[in-house]
């Protein structure tokens, strides 16, 4: 096995590298000679800004020609693109793209694939998981060892292998990384089969049909969608923020995740949120994954922006008019989220969500979204919370 990683660690780690430009230019000379290794990273970079001004279509150019040249993981990246259907169609290509990936056995593209297989109830879909698991955790990526251990410890799509789980713990460990909290959701509401491929099929629009919300409240617009994640894609989230953390040396708050961040697996989970509260990937800002403790009430707050914060993030894509908060571990005692002027309390239940409106249909104020956490009396809780804006947050 290679030395375990953090997938973020593949990223052009530009964001806080004050040679940023040198690198850019570094980029940009192999790139223009043929290296189309290098004419993925130069993208990337041209994508997020890194080094330079952002210039996503100069960056698209730049994967669409690496892929050109037989690039397999810039069709990654082009179908990591496509899922915003911005600068890209979110067509069939995405599928393609990724089993291209998967074949040729980059990590991310595993990681992914697993999770999305992972959500179907068939036996063979649940073994190749596991096997997509396993093959990326022995390429070093952590975030598919850290789920692999929770799968076969649990006997999760096989027999329970504590003896294995133990092997893969004891490996993280060594490289510093802790495991995760207990994570277990309800099984996902079966889908009907999409195609003669299935199973055993990649079919990432999956994520694009909207699960059903139960409306407790039309006064102030609060609803829940229940099994909207299963227990993998709790775990990847929960993955992700913990290694963020481990990174930048936090112990505790909330994590976003970036752009230059967000893997395949990342986006995809993100664009099923977006869908889930009935709105695109693109309105959606940065997902932020947070924890609590055990403590106090927190204070009610509003999630709509006043002004002057509008003013200097993004006003020209209008204020946040729906917010999604999912589950991703439970309090084992409290963590509710009460709305007191709708004298309304949600219990978060690991992978359910609670969506409510911010803004009235009107685009004025919704006073009866003012809402508060419980405190947590037991364990710790785990909450991913994604803010959906009126107009295109996002360049793609």
């Amino acid at each position: 096995m290679t030395a375990l990683a953090h997938p973020d660690s593949h990223a052009p780690d530009a964001v806080h590298d004050e040679d940023g430009a040198a690198r850019l230019a570094l980029y940009r000379r192999a790139a223009q000679g043929g290296h189309t290794g290098a004419q993925v990273e130069y993208a990337r970079m041209l994508l997020f800004g890194l080094g330079g001004p952002a210039a996503p279509r100069l960056g698209l150019g730049w994967l669409l020609r690496a892929e050109g040249a037989g690039n397999t993981i810039a069709g990654y990246w082009l179908a990591w693109l496509a899922l915003g259907s911005v600068l890209l169609p979110r067509d069939g290509r995405i599928n393609q793209r990724m089993l291209a990936a998967v074949h040729h056995g980059y990590p991310p593209a595993l990681r992914a694939a697993a999770v999305h297989l992972g959500r179907k109830a068939d036996a063979g879909d649940q073994g190749l998981c596991l096997q997509l698991l396993e093959r990326a955790a022995d390429a070093g990526d952590a975030v598919s060892a850290l789920l692999l251990v929770e799968r076969l410890q649990r006997g999760e799509g096989c027999e329970a292998r504590p003896m294995a789980a133990a092997g893969w713990r004891a490996r993280l460990m060594n490289h510093g990384i802790d495991p995760l909290p207990p994570i277990v959701a309800p099984p996902v509401a079966p889908r009907p089969p999409r195609g003669p491929g299935s199973p055993a099929t990649l079919a990432f629009e999956e994520a694009l049909v909207p699960a059903k919300i139960a409306w407790l409240s039309e006064t102030a617009r609060v609803g829940v969608i229940r099994g909207l994640l299963t227990s993998d894609e709790c775990r990847l989230l929960v993955a992700h923020a913990m290694l963020s953390q481990r990174d930048d040396g936090r112990d505790a708050g909330c994590v976003p995740v970036d752009a230059a961040q967000e893997d395949f697996a990342l986006r995809v989970l993100q664009l099923r949120l977006a869908r889930a509260a009935r709105c695109e990937l693109a309105h959606a800002e940065p997902l932020r994954i947070g924890r609590r403790g055990i403590g106090a009430d927190q204070r009610p707050c509003s999630d709509h922006l006043p002004p002057d914060r509008l003013a200097a993030d993004h006003a020209a894509s209008g204020n946040r008019h729906r917010t999604l908060t999912v589950c991703l571990a439970q309090a084992s005692d409290g963590g509710g989220i009460a709305f007191p002027q709708a004298g309304l309390e949600v219990q978060p239940t690991t992978g359910a969500a609670l969506v409510f409106d911010d803004l009235h249909p009107d685009g004025s104020h919704n006073d009866a979204a003012l809402h508060a956490g419980r405190a947590v009396a037991g364990g710790e809780q785990w909450l991913a919370t994604a803010w959906l804006r009126e107009g295109r947050y996002r360049p793609f």
